[in-house]
């Protein structure tokens, strides 16, 4: 029986390995490697695929948060809602740029929940930050809402949401500014650390071009004090190469997500994910919750599959935030997904016959 990856970047490098290594000679032979017109030229792309007015390339997913906050003049003394249940990143942007992290648990499908965040409001709240977790966005229409009643920014994290929509409108086209992931494990992914700041604003937009250009728009001229945090040529080159597929691989997910549906439907002690109504779900992640978790996920990888955990210990009860002085039971719902998830493996090109194969180990593992 063969292993079957969680992920498998190899099956989607083949198919484009002869135009990718062209782009790479082309950047070698102009010799434009940061800032050049390939990453103008991918940064007008994506834009366009979120509609949205300015994409600003920058060095990764996290740094991408964190100017997004700097952009908005957010620091000490102000607070920032952020879900329990996300990957640690979310948060670690908000304390980079000096606020302070308010966590707020998910609901039952791993997503911001908003009545507990409508009691996690006090005078020095200033941003809340959704996170459309696994590929499907957050409950925005609430959020909006909430916001617009306190004067609150938005801030998207859509790291684990491209191509992915709500009523019909992009992820990272409903708050006032958005940072993404282009990780190589995304559905939209580099081939090392990147990321990127979405925003209608112009003003912003110009801010944010200046911060990750260490304060710079004209070059030795620095009237702010900024970072070193620019997408490069070649990273923009392979997100070229893959945006244009990118429809087709989330609806290969899609189709995935769909035979995870059917094949486990009547699997006892199985709760299967869903998808908002409302929303396109592009299943960046397949994650089921199941009792016993650790000894099932340790008898599926023994079996060959490789079933992994998003995320095993909530952002409360991590160390780098212990000083929030959270404890056990806090967050009850983001503490039993990650005491119950088991991610399955999930990419456009599973065939029905690993899938069937995940499926065996899970039904065996589970006895």
């Amino acid at each position: 029986m063969s292993s079957i990856p969680l992920v498998d970047l190899k099956a989607q490098y083949a198919p484009l390995a002869e135009e990718l290594k062209a782009g790479f000679a082309r950047i070698c032979a102009e010799a434009s490697f940061v800032l050049g017109p390939e990453v103008l030229a991918f940064e007008k792309e994506y834009a366009a695929f979120c509609e949205v007015k300015h994409v600003i390339g920058v060095a990764n997913g996290t740094e991408a948060l964190e100017l997004a906050v700097r952009a908005l003049g957010l620091g000490a003394g102000d607070e920032v809602l952020v879900p329990a249940n996300s990957f640690i990143a979310s948060a670690l942007a908000v304390a980079r740029a000096g606020a302070a992290v308010v966590l707020v648990d998910s609901d039952s499908d791993h997503l911001m929940d908003v009545e507990q965040a409508k009691k996690r409001l006090t005078p020095r709240t200033r941003a809340i930050m959704p996170v459309h977790l696994f590929g499907q966005v957050a409950p925005m229409g609430p959020i909006l809402e909430l916001a617009k009643r306190h004067g609150l920014a938005v801030i998207e994290d859509a790291a684990q949401s491209q191509g992915a929509k709500q009523a019909g409108r992009n992820a990272g086209a409903f708050g006032v500014v958005t940072g993404t992931s282009f990780y190589p494990g995304k559905n939209l992914g580099a081939y090392g650390d990147g990321g990127a700041v979405l925003t209608n604003d112009d003003e912003l937009a110009k801010k944010l071009r200046a911060l990750r250009n260490y304060g710079s728009e004209v070059k030795y001229h620095h009237p702010e004090m900024g970072f070193n945090s620019r997408l490069d040529s070649m990273q923009a080159m392979v997100l070229r190469v893959k945006l244009p597929h990118l429809a087709g691989y989330n609806a290969k997910r899609r189709a995935a997500a769909s035979r995870y549906h059917a094949l486990l439907e009547g699997v006892p002690g199985v709760l299967r994910p869903r998808e908002v109504p409302g929303n396109e779900h592009i299943w960046h992640i397949y994650a089921v919750q199941v009792r016993d978790r650790d000894r099932v996920l340790k008898a599926m990888n023994q079996a060959g599959v490789g079933a992994g955990i998003h995320y095993p210990v909530p952002i409360h009860l991590q160390g780098a935030f212990a000083h929030l002085g959270h404890k056990k039971g806090d967050f009850p719902t983001a503490e039993k997904a990650a005491n119950e998830m088991i991610s399955l493996p999930i990419y456009p090109e599973i065939t029905p016959a690993q899938q069937e194969q995940v499926v065996a180990a899970l039904r065996a593992a589970l006895g």
